[in-house]
């Protein structure tokens, strides 16, 4: 989910590593971001897991095998077999179409796979911390906790799972209204939480608003009532952007989808900035350093379209961020372009690099109609209007998004009527901010990728990665 830069920031009121894109779509198939069909080893030919999950966690775990069998136990040559009878082989459960198996029938024993692991390749700077790091760091002590960490990798996994249906099930003719809710009832049946009590949203959950972005619309789109319904085309490219989160960690990860091989170089050009980005990052690294190698990897692409050639150009002003507690945005920005900031990336810290490309001005704008809403972490519990339905209104808000990003349709999910006026109420007493969606020129494409990044002590875990991107 990008993140706004603070001169572009509206004021309140009140498993393919080299970035390479196969050409792999005929036919109305999906492009760039298309997972194999038949070499899935996490979720299986359709959508399940075609060899036993508990395995395949212990392995992503880090178990070490030779720990569990025992080297001084007696060997096959020393030991007679006694023959058994042949049993019949149980069927491994597998991830149904459109995914509704939630995720800890498909994971029994409640481990769940890692992310790709990468090693920093370098020594940190910083043998000893400051006090002041030493205080954020104290802050960060709960990503120690087996417990955290399993969860992150299983809003992950949810995540992969429910994105190899979209790259799979969506197609032109279809309504970005039925692409939206056809993910989020996937991520909410996976965790087996629907969402309609008071505060269970707040136990898991979507992390925001899926966005599905088209064309000249760079990022913060949904579907949303009283919204004109948008048709996807098969000339359209579409940035697909969501985020699952268990209790309040999130997991926020994009992709981008194209059915025309024109647009192959772009998506090549911020698939490779996305992962130059990731390669870069670590504890101690500064955050110019790693916007610079983003930068220099997209714009060394351009893109031919209509018999025009364009160069791919790193969007100005948005940028990756880190993730903190029930918020999507931190207080650190990781910017596509060079920049002076010094800050350094830290130990514990949980990151979103993502890269967004266009082949516009790549200078963004606020579009039409509102995208979503946030409550601000800092405000009251309780507000004092004079509007019966923004009290009202509030107390749903608190009660079931708090600080996490929601949007209209959300409101109408949970059967709340009438509630433009009290919306509009809280947005202008600054206690909830409104968001637009945010794009480019007219006639104009881009492209997004984006993974969630955990920063360890000697390497780190790109929790979201998948063999897709």
């Amino acid at each position: 989910m990008g993140s706004k830069t603070p001169e572009h920031e509206r004021q309140r009121n009140g498993n393919d590593p080299s970035g390479s894109i196969k050409n792999n779509a005929t036919n109305g198939e999906p492009r760039g971001a298309h997972l194999s069909r038949d070499g899935d080893t996490s979720v299986g030919n359709d959508g399940g897991d075609d060899d036993d999950d508990d395995d395949a966690a212990v392995a992503g775990l880090g178990c070490d095998i030779s720990k569990i069998i025992s080297p001084s136990g007696p060997t096959a040559a020393s030991k007679k077999k006694k023959r058994k009878k042949s049993k019949k082989k149980t069927p491994s459960l597998k991830q149904s179409s459109p995914p509704r198996v939630p995720l800890a029938e498909l994971f029994p024993r409640g481990q769940y796979p890692s992310g790709e692991i990468q090693n920093y390749g370098y020594v940190a700077e910083n043998t000893a911390r400051t006090m002041a790091d030493e205080v954020r760091y104290q802050s960060r002590r709960h990503l120690q906790d087996d417990t955290f960490l399993n969860d992150y990798r299983k809003a992950a996994e949810i995540h992969r799972q429910v994105r190899r249906w979209a790259q799979d099930s969506v197609r032109p003719g279809q309504t970005l209204t039925d692409i939206a809710v056809g993910i989020e009832d996937g991520v909410r049946a996976l965790l087996d939480n629907a969402g309609l009590e008071p505060g269970s949203c707040l136990v898991s959950g979507m992390g925001f608003p899926t966005r599905l972005s088209l064309n000249n619309y760079v990022a913060h789109y949904t579907p949303n009532p009283g919204q004109k319904e948008v048709v996807l085309q098969a000339s359209d490219v579409m940035k697909v952007d969501f985020g699952v989160h268990i209790n309040g960690w999130i997991v926020d990860s994009a992709f981008t989808m194209s059915f025309d091989p024109t647009y192959d170089n772009l998506l090549a050009a911020v698939k490779d900035a996305t992962n130059t980005g990731i390669k870069n990052a670590g504890v101690d690294v500064r955050i110019s350093d790693v916007s610079a190698a983003i930068q220099e990897a997209m714009e060394s692409y351009e893109v031919e379209i209509k018999g025009r050639t364009f160069p791919v150009k790193a969007v100005r002003n948005i940028s990756g961020h880190n993730i903190e507690h029930y918020r999507i945005h931190g207080g650190k920005m990781v910017p596509f372009v060079k920049n002076s900031d010094q800050t350094k990336m830290e130990v514990g810290e949980i990151f979103a690099i993502e890269t967004f490309g266009s082949t516009g001005r790549a200078r963004l704008v606020d579009g039409p109609g509102v995208y979503g809403y946030g409550k601000d972490p800092l405000a009251p519990k309780k507000v004092i209007s004079p509007l019966a339905s923004a009290r009202s209104l509030y107390k749903t808000i608190d009660e079931n998004f708090g600080s996490i990003v929601f949007c209209r349709r959300y409101l109408e999910r949970l059967g709340v009527e009438r509630y433009l006026a009290g919306m509009n109420s809280l947005v202008s007493r600054g206690v909830v901010e409104e968001y637009a969606p945010l794009m480019d020129i007219e006639g104009s494409y881009s492209a997004q990728f984006e993974h969630t990044i955990l920063l360890g002590e000697s390497n780190k875990e790109v929790l979201s990665r998948g063999e897709d991107y």
